[in-house]
C-alpha cells in the first residue's frame, strides 16, 4: 500500500512472476554430431572442421622467447599432445594427434624459432624511464615476429611468445602522463595484438610460468585446463572451428555494440566497435566512427547518434555479404546498454534491408536473484519474469556437470531492453547458446554472450591501432 498527499491509500498491484528453464543447448561437431559439451564433443567426434578445408593436418609452430623459456613451452606442447589427465573437477584433456584431439599435429623446431638473448634482455631492463622500456620491449617482439613470419625458410602457423618472468614483470604495462591527455595506460599483450595483425599470423602471449610442468600449483589452472585452453584457442587461431552452435536461425547474424577510448585522445573521444557472427560462429570486428561524448553533459554511458548509429549496421551487412556473398534476413543487435531514441532510429533505418530484426540491451544484475530450495543455486538457463522485466541465468548449478563451477553467488542478466520481432524466448535462448561460443576455452558456459563477451578486450586491441590504418577483420586476431 501507498499513501498519497491527501492521505487517501492507493493499492498497488502485484507484480505477476513467472519462471521456465531451458536446457542447456547442443553445439556441433565433426560431421554434424551434436554434445553440449566441448570437452566431451572433441574427443568423441573431433572438431566441426574436420573433413573441410579449413582443417589443417599439421601445425607449424614459431616460438618467440629466451633459450630456456622456448624450451619449456615445446616440452609443455609435446606433453599436452599426449594428453593430460583431469581428477573430479576437472575433465582430462584428449591429447592432439591425427587420430586424437582435434586430430591434427603439431611441429616444432627450433628452425622455426627466434630467442630473445640474455643480451636484449639485460639492454631492456638497463632502462629507467617506464614508457621507453615498454617502447623497447613491444618493438623487439615485434621484430622477433618479423623475422619468424618474413625470413625464414619454414612457414608458421602460428607464433607463441613465451614472455620471460623479467618482461612480465618490468615493462608488460606502461602508465604515463601525456600532455592534453592524462594518464595513459598500455598493456603490452594489446599492444602486441595490434602489431602482429599486419603480420597476419595468429599469437598466443604466455608467461612462462604458466609452463610449469606441475598438475596444480598455487596461481594456476589445472594442467589440463591450460592444455584444454591453449589447444582450443589453438585451433581457432590457424582458422579451425572447434564447434559451431546449433539451431540458430539460418542467415542470421548477432551484432555487438560497444565502445572505447583511442590511445592518446582526448577523454571527450569515443569509438564505436562492433562484434558481429553469423549463425555458424564466424565472427568478424570493424571499428566504427569516432565520435565526442562528454560524460558531464551527456551522462557516462556513450550513446551513437543516429547517422552514426545507421553506418554501422550499413558497415555490418556490406562486411557479411562480402563474407557470406547473401545478405542476412535477419539481424539481432546486442548491447550492454539501454537504446536511446537517435540509436533506435538510426539502427531501424539500416535495419529495413533485411526481413527482422531485434535490439537487445543485455546486462548483468545482482538486484535480484532466485532462491532455489536445497544446496545449489538456480540451474544455468533458469529464465524468469517480473512483470515485463526478463531475466537469465547464464551461469549456476549445472546438472550435466553435477555441480556449480564458478564458485561465487551467481547473478542473472537482465533483459533491459527490448524492440524488435523475436519473443522473448527466443531471444533468451539465444543468448544462452551464444555464451558457449568462448572459443578461447573449451568450458561448456559463460555469463556473456560472445557479441558483448569481450568487447572491453578488443577495444584494448584497436584502441592500438592507428586511426590511418585498417584493422584486420578476422576474430582470432582479438583473442
Amino acid at each position: 500500500m501507498k499513501t498519497n498527499s491527501r492521505n487517501t491509500v492507493m493499492k498497488l498491484g502485484k507484480p505477476s512472476v513467472s519462471s521456465e528453464w531451458f536446457e542447456e543447448p547442443p553445439i556441433t561437431f565433426a560431421n554434424g554430431h551434436e554434445h553440449i559439451d566441448p570437452k566431451v564433443g572433441i574427443p568423441l567426434y573431433g572438431p566441426a572442421s574436420l573433413g573441410t578445408s579449413r582443417h589443417k593436418n599439421e601445425v607449424h609452430i614459431g616460438f618467440i622467447g629466451t633459450g630456456e623459456g622456448i624450451e619449456k613451452a615445446m616440452r609443455f606442447y609435446e606433453a599436452c599432445c599426449d594428453g593430460v589427465d583431469g581428477d573430479d573437477q576437472h575433465e582430462p584433456f584428449p591429447g592432439c594427434k591425427a587420430d586424437i584431439g582435434y586430430r591434427c599435429e603439431l611441429r616444432m623446431d627450433d628452425a622455426f624459432n627466434e630467442k630473445i638473448t640474455q643480451i636484449e634482455l639485460s639492454e631492456l631492463l638497463k632502462i629507467r624511464e617506464g614508457k621507453q622500456r615498454f617502447t623497447e620491449t613491444l618493438e623487439l617482439l615485434v621484430e622477433k615476429l618479423r623475422l619468424i613470419t618474413q625470413e625464414h625458410e619454414h612457414p608458421v602457423d602460428y607464433v607463441v611468445v613465451v614472455v620471460p618472468p623479467a618482461i612480465y614483470d618490468k615493462c608488460r604495462v606502461a602508465d604515463y602522463h601525456q600532455k592534453d591527455v592524462g594518464m595513459v595506460h598500455r598493456d603490452l599483450r594489446r599492444a602486441f595484438k595490434a602489431r602482429a595483425m599486419e603480420y597476419h599470423k595468429a599469437t598466443q602471449l604466455i608467461q612462462e610460468r604458466t609452463m610449469s610442468a606441475d598438475a596444480v600449483a598455487r596461481d594456476l589452472d589445472h594442467k589440463s585446463e591450460r592444455a584444454w585452453n591453449l589447444f582450443n584457442g589453438l585451433y581457432f587461431k590457424v582458422d579451425g572451428l572447434p564447434w559451431g552452435p546449433a539451431k540458430l536461425p539460418p542467415a542470421s547474424c548477432f551484432v555487438g555494440v560497444s565502445f572505447y577510448r583511442p590511445l592518446g585522445s582526448a577523454s571527450t573521444l569515443r569509438t564505436s566497435l562492433v562484434q558481429a557472427f553469423d549463425e555458424n560462429g564466424e565472427g568478424l570486428v570493424l571499428r566504427g566512427h569516432s565520435f565526442h561524448w562528454d560524460e558531464k553533459k551527456d551522462g557516462k554511458t556513450p550513446h551513437l547518434t543516429e547517422e552514426h548509429a545507421a553506418l554501422l549496421i550499413d558497415d555490418v551487412l556490406t562486411q557479411y555479404e562480402k563474407l557470406r556473398r547473401q545478405r542476412p534476413t535477419r539481424v539481432v543487435v546486442h548491447k550492454s546498454s539501454r537504446f536511446d531514441p537517435a540509436e533506435t532510429s538510426g539502427f531501424q533505418s539500416s535495419l529495413q534491408k533485411v526481413s527482422q530484426c531485434d535490439l537487445v540491451a543485455l546486462r548483468p544484475t545482482s538486484e535480484i536473484r532466485l532462491i532455489r530450495a536445497g544446496s545449489y543455486p538456480a540451474l544455468r538457463g533458469t529464465s524468469f519474469n517480473i512483470a515485463d522485466i526478463s531475466f537469465l541465468y547464464t551461469t549456476g548449478y549445472i546438472p550435466f556437470l553435477g555441480r556449480f563451477p564458478q564458485g561465487h553467488v551467481p547473478s542473472p542478466l537482465e533483459l533491459a531492453d527490448h524492440i524488435g520481432d523475436t519473443s522473448r524466448s527466443q531471444l533468451l535462448r539465444e543468448v544462452l547458446i551464444l555464451t558457449k561460443m568462448n572459443w578461447n576455452s573449451a568450458r561448456m558456459y559463460g555469463l556473456m554472450p560472445i557479441t558483448v563477451r569481450f568487447s572491453r578486450l578488443v577495444g584494448d586491441i584497436l584502441r592500438e591501432v592507428p586511426e590511418d590504418a585498417t584493422p584486420h577483420p578476422k576474430y582470432k586476431f582479438y583473442v
